[in-house]
Parts: C-alpha cells; sequence; structure tokens
C-alpha cells in the first residue's frame, strides 16, 4: 500500500512542494513515481517522514537531519542540546499542570486559593536579565506593560501568530526558496510588522533604527541556537538573516 504525494502532504501537515524538496535534496525518496508523474510513498518511507519531522521539531536543520538518519553523526551530541531544552519545556509544563489541578481542587472543595502557588510555570520574565542587558531596563519594562495588558486572549492570539510565522519561515527555508525572491520577502514583512507590534523595541520607537534592529536581530537568530530551533536550525535561521537582510536593504 502507498499514498500519493498529495496525501502525504495533507496527512504529515506539510506541503507537496516540501516533500519534493526533501527528494532533490537526496532526505526523503518517493517508493515510486506514477505514470502521470505524481510521487507516491509506502509505509517505509512513512516511517522515515515521521522521524525527519520529530527532528525538524527539535530544532535539526535538513542536513543535520540526513547525517542522524544516515548514522553518520554522532546522535547524542546532535540531539544533546535539545533534549537539555525539551527537559526544561518539559518542567515548565508539569509545573503549570499541576499549579492548574491544585487550583481546580480548591476550586471544586470550596477552599481559599493560594496566590502564591497560583502561577508555578507561567513565569515569562525569566529572561528578564538578558533583555535588559541587550536593550535596556526601559525596553524590557515597556515589553512587559505591554504583555501584561494583552490580557490572556491577546497573549494566547499573540503566541499563534508567532508560532505560525515560525513554521512559515521553517517551510520556507526547507522548499529552497531564495532569500530575496518574492515569498521570503513577504515572510520578512510580516516578520517585522510582527517585530514592530512589540512596544519598547526599536522596532517600535518612532525613530528608532529599524534597520539595524532587524540587522541585529538575523544575525542573533543565527548566532544563538534557542532562535535558530524556531526556524527549524541553524540552516533555516541563515535562510530567515538573510531574507531579513535583503528586505533591510530594500525597504528600511
Amino acid at each position: 500500500m502507498d499514498w500519493s504525494i498529495q496525501e502525504i502532504a495533507k496527512l504529515a501537515g506539510t506541503t507537496s512542494r516540501t516533500l519534493r524538496h526533501y527528494d532533490d535534496i537526496g532526505l526523503l525518496a518517493p517508493t515510486r513515481v506514477a505514470g502521470n508523474g505524481y510521487r507516491h510513498y509506502d509505509e517505509r518511507a512513512l516511517v522515515r517522514l515521521q522521524r525527519i519531522l520529530l527532528l525538524r521539531e527539535l530544532g535539526l536543520g535538513l542536513p543535520a537531519i540526513a547525517e542522524v538518519l544516515e548514522g553518520d553523526a554522532d546522535e547524542a551530541r546532535a540531539l544533546g542540546a535539545h533534549l537539555g531544552w525539551l527537559r526544561q519545556e518539559q518542567g515548565r509544563l508539569a509545573r503549570q499542570i499541576a499549579s492548574v489541578e491544585r487550583t481546580i481542587t480548591a476550586l471544586e472543595g470550596g477552599e481559599r486559593l493560594m496566590a502564591d502557588e497560583m502561577f508555578d510555570g507561567f513565569d515569562h520574565t525569566v529572561h528578564r536579565a538578558e533583555v535588559e542587558e541587550r536593550w535596556g531596563a526601559e525596553a524590557y519594562a515597556a515589553g512587559d506593560r505591554w504583555w501584561r495588558g494583552l490580557g490572556e486572549t491577546g497573549q494566547r492570539e499573540w503566541k499563534a501568530r508567532t508560532a505560525e510565522l515560525s513554521r512559515d519561515w521553517t517551510a520556507a527555508a526547507e522548499s529552497g526558496l531564495a532569500p530575496d525572491g518574492a515569498e521570503a520577502q513577504a515572510l520578512a514583512k510580516r516578520h517585522v510588522e510582527w517585530l514592530t507590534g512589540v512596544p519598547g523595541t526599536p522596532a517600535a520607537v518612532p525613530g528608532g533604527d529599524v534597520k539595524g534592529y532587524v540587522l541585529g536581530l538575523g544575525e542573533m537568530y543565527v548566532a544563538d541556537p534557542r532562535f535558530g530551533a524556531n526556524y527549524g536550525g541553524h540552516a533555516g535561521a541563515e535562510f530567515v538573516r538573510d531574507a531579513l537582510r535583503a528586505y533591510a536593504e530594500r525597504e528600511l
């Protein structure tokens, strides 16, 4: 049994273009190509695609994924940094779950809520020192006021918008698009508009050095693997940097 490229793209939540790109770079070949030119994939190919998507979620770029799948790389070394991040995230989520469970138990039992226990795992200020070091105390304060002012619904919508932008960047990078092409530049425009929505940053301050800020962030995405993981790893971060650079030179 096998499935067409369109079926697999729909099932896996990816695109036919991405699957064709995986074929072009030798990462995932179709099991067979039908007379009409359509690619088809069998169960073994689906297992390989599942591994590819898992490794991509961990932040590995396509070259690193290829090395892991072929067994030529030290998997422990390649995944070690991501494992640490995942464990940290796992711990944070576990704390959030326990906090919400305690609140539910208190509400159902008519008990007094313990304010000091209700927000364990929800602290968005963990990066305060880093932000203040990079951009100053006022930048952090303005961003903090803005974030708290969004409320629960606004924060949820902002997170969804951010996640969508990251997914679109990753898909564009893996599809082999040109950083200065129309599709990548449309993403760069969205990215800059997203940045200008955060008060306190140079992108949101009238008269601020928006171009320098965008160029600097692009370099930081490449230099810091925590940011690179949002775009599929180092190669994806390089694609974002190059696209933002092209946009900044043209438009900012």
